[in-house]
């Protein structure tokens, strides 16, 4: 059943690059994403499609402004990433994100000097974490 509802949640790469619109320029009517979309040129219908397709999946709200829906997200970026993130590792890596940071190293994804970065950020994201959970909590 979980996984099921991970496949209903999971943005494909259209509804992906339809969400980076609405992230980037805020609210908008089909016709404005339709305008905003690099690349390839969808039909206005298959915009409209896809942003019911979202509506649906609640990763977008509508309001009807005149005679055309507006449509704003619901879904955060950093929530977006959060969720891919989670699902590439549980569905490559069985749930293991040390399997995910191993299978980097293994293919030289990381250099000395990005390691060295990569290190002073969980440092200072440790060293932040107690300031957050009172913030939270607070």
């Amino acid at each position: 059943m979980e996984s099921t509802l991970k496949s209903v949640s999971r943005l494909t790469p259209l509804e992906l690059r339809i969400m980076k619109v609405l992230w980037e320029f805020g609210p908008a009517t089909v016709q404005e994403v339709q305008e905003k979309l690099l690349g390839d040129q969808l039909a206005y219908t298959t915009v409209q499609t896809m942003l019911n397709i979202l509506h649906r999946k609640r990763r977008v709200k509508r309001v009807l402004k005149g005679k055309a829906y507006e449509y704003r997200p619901v879904l955060s970026k950093d929530k977006a990433i959060k969720e891919a993130i989670g699902d590439l590792v549980d569905r490559l890596f069985g749930g293991s994100v040390d399997g995910l940071v191993m299978n980097l190293l293994k293919s030289r994804q990381f250099d000395s000097k990005k390691l060295l970065r990569l290190s002073n950020l969980v440092d200072e994201h440790q060293k932040n974490e107690p300031k957050r959970r009172e913030k939270d909590d607070g």
